[in-house]
């Protein structure tokens, strides 16, 4: 009955990363929408993200000159995916790629980038992309938004110099004493814009942070009502219908009436150590995590006690990373750092275990021993030589010439020494050096007999292509010092949680679904099965699952 709510809405959405976007949607269908977001900024784990789509066949990559066709990503797809989700689930995704960069395109003020060359993460399958299927947005001027500017979440980690640093720009960064002809011109030209820019005033951001702003603004001008520090307490469903939620707001219990649909955006758990522990390893640990502060999965125990449906809790983002250096303050990226000449990753035993270069993913499930069943290959250490450490970005922090920072020895996530054998007692390993013999005699040859790094395009990415025969592999030098970094197997988010068909509409425990409820991003499990199959995976299904969601609803009357 009316009386019972305090609020009364066509949509509510739940979580303010790829929500947004079904919020720009649905207003524009001409439904009365809010978005509700328990932390204090809007962006979610979408705004700490390198803000990369996965979009098959889009606009932007065809204006780049790069061919693709249906065909090739379904075959992809239904190879990598191998009946881990529902084939209709990640039909969805390729239904609505192209449609919704359109959307982002006209509904927005955000222009988008084609990451060029950053290849499928299975690139070598059949239907796998080595020219790469994902678009990023370009820098966006975030005093655009006015007083609003400061309500986006934002992560830690930033330039020496006001510069917006796009996926595409990391590459040749990381490369600017290998390649500098190909690295200095981008990075005066984001130089220019970062530092210029502030002259006109202007205040130009990039990555996940550019995206989330852009669509925060796009909600704005949509007509979205946006409440934050407002958390999801419950929802409301009777008679197998969700017909509103109840929030936090202000103190207060607030009852929301969505007389048309409730659509969970609200990121994954996370943040929930004893649930991590629980449903996927004991070896994770707090601080290790990328995501959003709030994501704690409230969403867990809600369909828990609706009886709505789970599936997936094992399954997370991984995304390898180096400790936090004091509690709260974030791990710290480790991208191309594994993919770089001179480097290899060593488990307790002080062997390799692993391709170093394979996408995040599966390099986080490796080290957790969740692909093979092994006990976790913990602690981990990257094996570095001096020659390494003054070519190379580590961190996004340490620049080429730059030594390590003394704050990471005295974290302990840093040693050096001045031999192999040294490094190995400082870091406790059994056998160092000879893992370091095995590396060795495997580079030099550029042939990676044990792991095959630097087989596929997705490998060489993130390589050094002045490093032959093997842009992946190179000896550690004859002579110290060395040094060791260790990794953890971070992530970028949870990607299990309710069950929900391709509409995005959530599944009960029976099999039923619960009219007028929906599922999208990390509060769903993951289109793909638990399968990461390029960059912006996690951001493009909330995206496109979020489309499908207000279309469905649209249709419905």
């Amino acid at each position: 009955m009316a009386e019972q709510w305090n609020e009364n809405y066509d949509v509510v959405i739940v979580g303010s990363g790829t929500g947004l976007f079904s919020g720009i949607l649905a207003a524009n269908a001409g439904l009365k929408t809010l978005v509700v977001e328990k932390d204090h900024k809007f962006g979610g784990s979408t705004a700490l993200s390198g803000g990369g789509m996965w979009m098959p066949g889009n606009r932007v990559s065809r204006a780049a000159g790069l061919k693709d066709s249906r065909d090739r990503a379904e075959t992809y797809l239904r190879e990598v995916v191998a009946g881990l989700s529902p084939e209709a689930r990640w039909q969805t995704h390729l239904d609505y790629a192209a449609k919704a960069i359109d959307a982002i395109v006209t509904h927005t003020d955000l222009e988008l980038e084609v990451m060029l060359h950053y290849a499928d993460y299975y690139s070598d399958v059949p239907g796998g992309s080595a020219s790469g299927r994902s678009v990023e947005p370009s820098p966006f001027d975030m005093n655009s938004l006015g007083e609003d500017k400061d309500l986006i979440l934002s992560g830690d980690l930033s330039a020496p110099v006001p510069m917006p640093i796009t996926g595409g720009d990391f590459k040749w960064m990381n490369l600017m004493a290998r390649k500098p002809l190909k690295a200095f011109p981008r990075i005066f030209k984001r130089v220019a814009q970062g530092v210029g820019g502030m002259a006109f005033g202007k205040d130009y951001t990039a990555s996940g942070k550019a995206l989330a702003a852009g669509l925060y603004s796009g909600a704005k001008k949509a007509g979205v009502d946006l409440w934050n520090d407002t958390p999801l307490v419950d929802l409301v469903i009777e008679n197998g219908k969700a017909v509103g939620v109840v929030v936090e707001r202000n103190g207060q219990e607030v009852r929301i009436a969505a007389n048309r649909a409730v659509i969970l955006a609200a990121g994954g758990f996370d943040r929930n150590i004893e649930k991590r522990k629980d449903f996927q390893s004991e070896a994770i640990e707090s601080g290790w995590q990328f995501g959003a502060p709030g994501n704690t999965g409230d969403t867990i125990d809600i369909a828990e006690k609706h009886g709505l449906d789970l599936d997936l809790l094992d399954k997370s983002w991984w995304f390898p990373a180096i400790p936090e250096l004091k509690e709260g303050a974030g791990p710290i990226v480790l991208l191309a750092e594994r993919s770089l000449p001179g480097s290899l990753i060593v488990d307790r035993t002080g062997h390799r275990f692993f391709n170093e270069s394979i996408d995040y993913m599966r390099a986080g499930e490796t080290m957790l021993g969740i692909d093979d069943g092994e006990e976790p290959h913990l602690p981990a250490w990257m094996i570095i030589d001096d020659k390494f450490v003054k070519s190379y970005v580590m961190g996004g922090v340490k620049m080429p010439m730059m030594p390590i920072p003394d704050e990471w020895y005295k974290a302990g996530v840093a040693v050096k020494a001045d031999s192999i054998v040294e490094l190995g007692s400082k870091i406790g390993t059994e056998d160092l050096p000879g893992g370091v013999r095995r590396f060795n005699v495997l580079a030099a040859q550029g042939t990676d007999d044990d792991f095959q790094r630097g087989k596929t395009a997705y490998d060489r990415y993130y390589g050094d292509p002045t490093n032959t025969p093997n842009p992946n592999l190179r000896p550690l030098s004859d002579s110290g010092p060395y040094y060791a970094i260790k990794v953890v197997p971070g992530d970028l988010g949870t990607c299990g949680g309710l069950r929900a068909d391709e509409k995005a509409r959530v599944y009960t425990t029976d099999g039923g679904t619960v009219d007028g409820l929906y599922a999208i991003g990390n509060a769903a499990a993951n289109v793909f099965g638990g399968v990461y199959p390029g960059p912006g995976a996690t951001i493009g299904q909330g995206i496109t699952l979020g489309y499908a969601a207000v279309d469905d609803i649209v249709a419905k009357g």
